[in-house]
């Protein structure tokens, strides 16, 4: 994500967060043998965090949470292992 690209929108920013929560997710808890998670997903994400309030980033993650039956502090643990 080139975030000097004045094209870049608030939903691009949504879309690099929920990408990494929805990876980290698959990776972790589901029995799938592909993993999604790439160095790419991860640097979108933290870029994006930079721009997108704890409201927002917690309303992803807890709706996530929610569709993939995964607990939400379980789900902060595997987003921010070493917090």
């Amino acid at each position: 994500m080139d975030l000097n690209d004045p094209e870049l929108e608030f939903s691009d920013l949504i879309y690099a967060y929920q990408s990494w929560v929805m990876a980290v997710i698959n990776d972790e808890k589901l029995t799938n043998e592909e993993n999604l998670l790439t160095e790419e997903i991860i640097d979108d994400a933290l870029n994006a965090m930079r721009f997108l309030s704890g409201d927002v980033t917690n309303a992803i993650e807890t709706s996530l949470a929610r569709v993939y039956d995964v607990d939400s502090e379980e789900l902060a643990s595997l987003l921010f292992p070493e917090e």
